[in-house]
């Protein structure tokens, strides 16, 4: 199909973080890709809210990031939904954690490929036409790229994988494309098997200069922001609350 709005594709974008990016870019008169691998309810829920609000602008690509062959098709997909791409967002994010001792190739694979490996596969599958569109990539990284959290080793390192996607894409893809990142510190509680406790909760909130917990949309703000602002480029924005300057 033919479209006329810039088009973003964000991984990981049925629920939490990814959501309420594309909530907001959808605000902002973007046409929304929305990838996701389980939460497929989930993808096809939001994207019937997008499209309520202004029709055949939300759709839904179903891919497992850990599968490279996944990733390509994923590429094309999410371009044939309206025949272009204009920002992507590598939002989709493995974490839990992997206590020295216990972190098995299985745990290595998954952390590494949704953090690292797949950001990189889908930005070079996509970046012809990011080039031609003049377009944006931006990574959701993680404070934890720099300031590691114990027994999340695997994790920590994916995401400083990620951190350096973001600076050597800016230099390889300029001048046509623009990568930047958003770094998250306390946004939202983690799930399953990263869950906290409430003791875990109030240790993390006390390392916090802001004293509370930030919010998805804080997130979306960053990004929103980094897509709109044509001179910045390679730059990592951490929305923590003052975490990292502690």
């Amino acid at each position: 199909m033919s479209y006329q709005a810039p088009v973003a594709l964000i991984t990981g974008a049925a629920r939490r973080i990814g959501a309420a990016i594309a909530e907001r870019l959808h605000g902002s008169g973007y046409g929304i890709v929305i990838h996701c691998h389980h939460s497929t309810a989930d993808a096809n829920q939001l994207a019937a809210q997008l499209n309520s609000l202004r029709p055949q602008s939300a759709a839904v690509v179903q891919a497992d990031l850990c599968d490279d062959d996944a990733v390509q098709v994923l590429a094309s997909d999410a371009l044939a939904c309206f025949g272009r791409i204009d920002a992507l967002i590598n939002n989709a994010s493995a974490y839990y954690p992997t206590p020295i001792g216990t972190a098995t190739g299985n745990d290595w694979d998954t952390l590494m490929a949704s953090n690292a490996r797949a950001p990189f596969f889908l930005s070079q599958a996509l970046a012809t036409e990011l080039r031609q569109r003049r377009g944006v990539i931006i990574n959701i990284t993680d404070i934890q790229a720099e300031i590691p959290r114990p027994q999340h080793t695997v994790y920590c390192m994916a995401k400083a994988a990620n951190v350096m996607l973001v600076k050597s894409l800016a230099l390889e893809l300029a001048p046509e494309v623009r990568v930047n990142g958003v770094a998250p510190g306390a946004i939202i509680w983690p799930e399953a098997a990263a869950e906290l406790d409430d003791e875990g909760k109030a240790l993390t909130l006390s390392r916090v200069p802001l004293g509370e917990l930030g919010s998805a949309e804080n997130i979306a703000q960053a990004v929103e922001m980094l897509m709109q602002n044509d001179y910045i480029s390679g730059q990592i924005v951490a929305v923590d609350g003052g975490r990292s300057v502690t």
